[in-house]
């Protein structure tokens, strides 16, 4: 076989670029959700593109591109078997399978984000593993290996269906059978909203992922030694770029409306459903084409990330299932309508009738029933076994230190205590009566006052960030009306908890706590501590520290109120 400097030099830098849309899925996940989960965020989209890289070379790629069967391509561990007769022309089998496998671990990596900040890491590596080597090959047999979606001329020039809706299927199962995170749904049912840290990161992830999307859509002609390749080509570039600028446009305009003002997360998810949304077609449809594609899938991500919130309250802390899943099945479809039949079979509005119409339809159903099949299976397996979510206290903790042992994926940067997600009670790591868990306090003998003076105390309480909410639901609870809370740093009388970065203890001295200054009149001192110390207690170091002061007198600012009135609530 002759090989093409032009189309190999081509689909190498596509690989590269695709291999790099990792960074970006990185960058959005982690922006996207709370900082202590950063580290387990990035950690798995390493590690998804890890595992998934072996699996591929040992049986993924024969399973996809095998000429076995109409259903199944054959077992061939390490890609020994010849491939000639579906190679590109003037690419080598090398290239080629670089190419693919970057593809594989993009579809593996989309589910981490529906799922994050509540699933064990464990469970993430065997069911991104499960997509590696058998889920997504299967289906991409079908419709790229020779399979018999691509015999009916099912048309996926680059993924929708085969990348990114396998992948936005298993987020749904997923997101389905693991549950909300704690916090997101009141007892009313209401969503909450649940911040996302870092929303410079998640922008920089999407630019990321834009620029990346043009070797995953253009380098898919692999190959541009010829005038045909490279028209193709910078058709697919132009229209790649225009349907997600359409769908980020409308969707800035659509939630301007609907919410009175433009929102910045929900924008950023449309510039990935209209890059999600155009790869199917991205070299079959007109600009016109691409424009209507790309407005169409920018109003369709807010509708459809509202229904899973709202409707069928499924927690999906990125959007992935709408951008992903919903958007590529779209993308998919409407490709059977604006196909121009410059590549495939014309589409319903050129002229094409319905029968390509109905192929398209019928790809994306068997590939969802595939998929989804074969997902909820495998997480069944992994849901009886080791166990597929983390236990309340270390979602409530943060996967970082949890299942990393990191300390903080932000070592020498202030980061504020997490928001509170409504007043609903998180569930405790220890519910231990305090009296029973650390004994009787000695009784606090008062500063002297006059028999008819109110007695105002300050009770200052330090603990650990994970508390917080648990600690302000319990106060809530006994009338406790105001409190101030800071992001501390500190040690008690064993310096700290060893921690190891890299292998190399960390010279943890100074721990983040929360110090949270509580000053009382009407509540009972006694009941103030004996609740946070039935909150706080686990019985492990660093459980905090109760400090109780006398306080001369209170002023509220406002209207001039002092002592026992200052303290009291307006209403």
């Amino acid at each position: 076989m002759t090989y093409s400097p032009a189309n190999t030099i081509w689909v190498l830098l596509g690989a590269a670029l695709v291999f790099f849309m990792q960074a970006g899925f990185a960058m959005c996940e982690a922006g996207f959700t709370r900082a202590k989960n950063t580290g387990n965020i990035l950690m798995k989209n390493l590690m998804d593109f890890c595992i998934g890289t072996p699996l591929y070379w040992l049986l993924g790629y024969g399973i996809m591109f095998g000429t076995g069967t109409a259903l199944f391509g054959w077992i061939d561990p390490f890609i020994i078997k010849d491939y000639s007769s579906v190679l590109p022309a003037g690419v080598p089998l090398w290239a080629f399978a670089i190419f693919q496998t970057v593809f594989c671990a993009t579809s593996a990596t989309i589910v981490s984000g529906a799922m994050a900040e509540r699933t064990k890491f464990s469970a993430y590596c065997i069911y991104s593993a499960a997509i590696s080597l058998f889920i997504y090959p299967v289906s991409g047999h079908w419709i790229w290996g020779g399979g018999w979606l691509a015999e009916m001329g099912f048309h996926d020039f680059a993924g929708s269906t085969a990348v990114h809706m396998v992948g936005g299927v298993c987020a749904l199962i997923g997101a389905k059978m693991l549950g909300p995170r704690i916090g997101k749904y009141g007892k009313d049912g209401k969503p909450r909203a649940i911040l996302g840290h870092n929303l410079s990161i998640a922008a920089l992830g999407v630019f990321i992922l834009w620029f990346c999307w043009f070797g995953f859509n253009g380098a898919s002609t692999v190959g541009m030694d010829s005038d045909e390749l490279i028209g193709s080509a910078s058709l697919v570039f132009f229209n790649t770029n225009l349907a997600a600028a359409l769908a980020t446009l409308v969707c800035m305009i659509y939630t301007w409306i609907r919410y009175g003002k433009p929102d910045v997360s929900m924008t950023f998810n449309a510039a990935l459903a209209g890059l999600v949304g155009i790869t199917a077609g991205c070299d079959a449809v007109n600009p016109f084409g691409a424009a209507v594609i790309g407005l169409v899938c920018g109003v369709a991500v807010v509708l459809s990330v509202g229904f899973f919130d709202k409707v069928v309250k499924i927690d999906d802390p990125v959007g992935a299932i709408s951008v992903h899943g919903v958007c590529g099945a779209l993308g998919t479809i409407l490709t059977g309508l604006f196909a121009t039949g410059q590549t495939t079979m014309k589409g319903v509005f050129y002229g094409g009738g319905f029968k390509f119409f109905g192929v398209q339809c019928i790809g994306v159903l068997a590939t969802i029933a595939w998929t989804a099949v074969i997902i909820t299976v495998v997480f069944f397996l992994i849901k009886k076994t080791i166990g597929l979510r983390a236990d309340a206290e270390d979602e409530i903790m943060g996967l970082d230190r949890s299942e990393h042992g990191l300390p903080t994926a932000y070592a020498g940067i202030a980061m504020l205590p997490e928001e509170s997600v409504g007043g609903e009670a998180l569930p405790q790591t220890a519910p231990v009566p305090a009296a029973a868990a650390v004994g009787e306090a000695p009784a606090r003998k008062p500063k002297e006052k006059a028999p008819d003076e109110p007695v105002y105390t300050r009770v200052q309480i330090i603990c650990r960030p994970a508390s917080l909410e648990s600690l302000k639901t319990a106060m809530n609870k006994i009338g406790i009306t105001g409190m101030t809370v800071t992001n501390v740093m500190g040690y008690g009388a064993q310096k700290g908890k060893p921690e190891y970065y890299r292998g190399t203890p960390v010279e943890t001295t100074l721990l983040p706590k929360v110090q949270v200054d509580i000053v009382v009149s009407k509540v009972p001192v006694r009941e103030v501590i004996d609740t946070a110390r039935s909150v706080l207690h686990t019985g492990h170091i660093g459980d905090g520290k109760i400090f109780v002061t006398d306080v001369e007198n209170v002023v509220r600012v406002r209207t001039g109120e002092e002592g026992y009135d200052a303290l009291q609530s307006d209403e």
